[in-house]
């Protein structure tokens, strides 16, 4: 699928919740998860940056370089953050925003619930990278970018030197 890139005005938009799992939407998210893989170095990615205004998010950090503690490959519908605690600055990239990473302020440990793709509810803690990947795929429902909570546009947005497939 295509990926919107900013400044494209449909990153701006909300995304309304999934009422129902079925077959279209499992179709959607097979889809979504082949779109992340083809991004270079993505953890995450959410419906709508591929112009679809559902509540779906993907996060799969296990692979990372460091060894994180995590929950694995999480697809995530109708995600909601509960409980948030301590705050961090942290470098984020963003498959809408191929050229720059920036300097964002996220909670470093979240509580949160959602619906799996069986239809099964499901609430965890997350803390570290994965909680503030989470936080950022999250942010891509309500029409923001990392780009909008950058600490300062002046000294925290880089120019991004290469991207690392």
């Amino acid at each position: 699928m295509e990926i919107l890139i900013y400044p494209d005005q449909r990153l701006k938009q909300l995304s309304e919740s999934v009422e129902t799992i079925n077959k279209e939407i499992l179709e959607f998210i097979a889809e979504l998860e082949q779109t992340r893989l083809a991004g270079p170095g993505a953890v995450g990615i959410a419906a709508p940056q591929v112009d679809m205004f559902k509540r779906v998010v993907i996060v799969d950090v296990s692979n990372m370089r460091k060894p994180v503690d995590n929950h694995g490959h999480m697809i995530m519908v109708n995600p909601e953050i509960t409980e948030w605690d301590g705050m961090a600055m942290g470098r984020e990239g963003c498959l809408s925003v191929p050229d720059f990473t920036g300097n964002v302020i996220r909670a470093e440990k979240i509580k949160l619930r959602y619906t799996d793709e069986t239809g099964k509810d499901i609430e965890i803690e997350s803390s570290g990278f994965e909680a503030r990947a989470i936080q950022h795929e999250m942010d891509h429902l309500d029409g923001l970018l990392f780009l909008d909570r950058l600490v300062s546009r002046r000294s925290d947005l880089f120019q991004r030197k290469n991207y690392k497939k």
